[in-house]
């Protein structure tokens, strides 16, 4: 049998089980980034109806320093408006006291630097005795 019948065997079956080859069952690349667009556009829309422009600029602030956390405050906020619990746009001054407790809710991480000085101390010896 020569490649070409092996592939026409292989687009058979695949047609028979209802894919086709490559498994074009999953969206293509264009669809995948509509639908993305899509999704970020109606994100932005409920955004702007939820926050005043003061707001938005201290959120689109946040999104540049760090983008996780600013994804976490939008999809809380997109959650809190279908809820109800947002009554109203949101001027600067609420949407820093939403931040502010949200940040005391979540627990700080610390950081600690140990710096070993005896390994230090040891390979400056070393460095000496090799010398002789």
């Amino acid at each position: 049998m020569g490649d070409s019948e092996l592939d026409a065997i292989r687009q058979q079956r695949m047609a028979q089980m209802g894919g086709a080859p490559g498994g074009s069952k999953q969206p293509s690349e264009a669809e995948r980034k509509k639908a993305a667009a899509e999704n970020e556009k109606a994100k932005t829309s409920i955004l702007t109806q939820l926050l005043e422009q003061d707001a938005m600029a201290r959120l689109s602030t946040l999104q540049a320093a760090k983008p996780e956390r600013a994804q976490q405050i939008e999809a809380m906020l997109i959650q809190m408006a279908r809820s109800g619990r947002i009554a109203g746009k949101m001027n600067d001054a609420q949407f820093r006291n939403l931040l502010d407790q949200i940040s005391t809710g979540q627990p700080q991480k610390k950081t600690t630097v140990k710096f070993d000085r005896r390994r230090a101390a040891l390979d400056s010896d070393d460095e000496d005795e090799e010398d002789y």
